[in-house]
Order: C-alpha cells, then structure tokens, then sequence
C-alpha cells in the first residue's frame, strides 16, 4: 500500500506538469535513440581537430573524471570554439539528454557564469567566468548497436549518460549548482530575485522545519553543515550507510513534501529516464528512504541535507558565499546510482 502511495504521487505529479517532463509529450523514440542519433549529428559537423578533442574511448580513465568546479582544463571540446552550427548541433545533443524542465536548468546554471562575470568585475576572482566555457566529450563510437558515454561539462554542472543499444542504461552523476542562489539584480538577462534550483532548497527547508521534535533528534546529524557534498569528484558514490529519519515513519505531509523534493531531481530527466530511477525506488521499497539534515534550518546561513535509498543518494550544500559576501548563496547538489555510476557496477565487500 505505502508503495502505491509512492506510485500515485510520482504519476499525479507527472498529470500536473507532464509538459515540463519530457522535452516532447509526443516524441515516440526511446530517449537513447534520440541521443544517439544527435551525438551522430553533432559529430558530422565537426572537422578533423575537433573530433580528435570531442571524442575518445570508451574505456579512457577521463570518463569518469569529472567534476563541477572551475578548472583551468577540461576534457572535450568547448563551445567557445565550435561555429554557429555545431553549438546549435551541441545544444541539440544536450536538449535530447533532458527534459524540458532539466534542459532550462542547464541552460540557466550556464548563464550564471554572466552573471558572476558582472558580480566579478570590481573585484575579479583567479577563475575565469564564461557562458561558453561548457565542454562536449563523446566516449566509444556513437552507434545504435554500441555501448557509448556522454559528458557535457563545465563549472557548475555535470551531465554523464552511457547509452546501449538505444537505451540510455546509466545517467549519473548528475549535478546542477547555481551561485548565487538568489540573482540580487537584474543583471545577464536575470531579473531580481531569480533562484535557478529554487524547490530543492524551499522545499527542503519547508520538510525539515515541519518534523516534530522527536523526528528532528533522528534527522539531524551535525550542528554544522559540511562545507560540501560527499565524494566530489569521485567515480563511485561514497556506499556509507543511510542516516536521518525514515520515509515510512513521517507523517503524511512531511512525506508529500520529500516524495515532492525528490521528484524535482527525478524531473530533470526525459520521462523514460525519470520512470526507470522511479521504479528503482518502488522496487526497493520507499520507506527504506532516509532524509538528514546539517546546519541551520534558515535561509542565509550554511545548511545541507541529504536523501538517501537503497537505489539513489541526492546530496545539496549551501553554506559557500557569493560574490556579495552573502553567507550561504552557493548551492551545489548531486543524484548518484547507489548501484554504480557510469554503468559501472559498486564492488560489494
């Protein structure tokens, strides 16, 4: 019964806004084979060079080196250097990979980097700050009958997606950040006020200050929040046991609220992405998910939370600031496979 509960909200959620769910209500094709058929578009425009920097084995170690802070090199091939039709063949590739809803997120976590350029100018950091600084990579060859891997990467997102046989069989590490969290201008085409991961964070705050004072004792786990998520960087999700307080013990808006909390991850993906990560979590039985909390439970100061099942982890800090000096205005959050990241299966001890 709880798990049919689970299934009703996932699907009454995707009634709501079934049009941000998928990038098109009445695309047919499994979402592999419109990734695979874009990756094979986007290579055609490409020359020798580019190719050379676009692509690589599939087995190279720098598949599964990847991470969402400025770096001076990066694998790939940036948008800055590709022409007119190759970054409209990339942005193409890159709307085939979400959904609507994740490729807005994309799209805005990249032009964040204006907006941190204009916040910059009086006092410029050591990273340089650029809305084209985002980098394609392409790993094995691109086929409808071949195992290839996707990274589409920059500062302050990470997309990596291994596709087989026209089905896309892992789509983790995913990461989408965003500083600062609040845009405090109109400014780069943001107005005042604008949050690009808005519901990760209100909605959490809203679950977390809801718990009754015996849930809060199990949810919290540190005074202070971590200065970031877990295994950053890393190609395997850390496989710590699950902490906080349990899905099935929360009360029944406390459980509309994290069942809501975790659909804004799920959402990111095309729906048939988004229904295999959902049917993971009903197979392995929602009540088994753990919701943790560290730091404050008010906007401004530094706060984390963690959502963690037998299939799934999603990991968010804020507790960095912006370039105004605000305390906490610098988000960065994750979705991990618990069973292995790039369709690579966890060692079991």
């Amino acid at each position: 019964m709880r798990r049919n509960r689970w299934i009703v909200l996932a699907f009454s959620v995707l009634l709501v806004v079934g049009t941000t769910v998928s990038w098109s209500r009445f695309q047919t094709a499994p979402v592999g084979v419109t990734m695979t058929a874009a990756a094979k578009a986007y290579l055609e425009t490409l020359d020798e060079k580019q190719r050379a920097q676009s692509t690589m084995k599939y087995d190279s170690e720098k598949r599964v080196d990847w991470h969402f802070i400025p770096k001076k090199e990066r694998k790939g091939l940036q948008i800055r250097d590709m022409k007119p039709e190759q970054r409209k063949a990339a942005g193409q590739l890159l709307k085939a990979s979400l959904s609507e809803a994740g490729y807005g997120k994309a799209q805005k976590i990249m032009a964040l980097e204006g907006v941190l350029n204009e916040l910059e100018k009086k006092n410029p950091g050591k990273f340089l700050r650029d809305t084209e600084r985002y980098f394609y990579t392409l790993f094995g060859d691109v086929g409808s009958e071949s195992r290839w891997g996707l990274s589409i990467e920059g500062h302050h997102m990470s997309l990596n997606f291994v596709v087989e046989k026209g089905k896309v069989i892992s789509s983790t590490p995913t990461v989408l950040c965003a500083n600062p969290t609040i845009v405090p201008s109109d400014i780069a085409g943001f107005k005042k006020g604008d949050r690009v991961l808005a519901k990760e964070e209100t909605l959490a705050f809203e679950l977390v200050n809801g718990l009754t004072e015996d849930e809060l004792k199990v949810a919290l786990i540190a005074e202070k929040a971590p200065r970031e998520i877990r295994a950053a960087g890393a190609a395997q999700p850390p496989q710590d046991s699950a902490v906080g307080v349990t899905f099935g013990s929360l009360k029944a808006p406390q459980k509309k609220l994290l069942k809501e909390l975790v659909f804004e991850y799920l959402r990111l993906m095309p729906a048939e992405v988004l229904s295999a990560r959902n049917k993971a979590i009903i197979a392995a039985g929602p009540d088994n998910i753990r919701f943790a909390w560290a730091g404050a439970r008010k906007e401004g100061v530094g706060h984390y939370y963690r959502i963690q099942g037998p299939s799934f982890l999603v990991e968010f800090v804020n507790t960095q600031p912006d370039a105004a000096g605000n305390i906490a205005s610098h988000i960065h959050s994750i979705w991990r496979d618990m069973s292995g990241d790039f369709a690579i299966p966890v060692a079991k001890e």
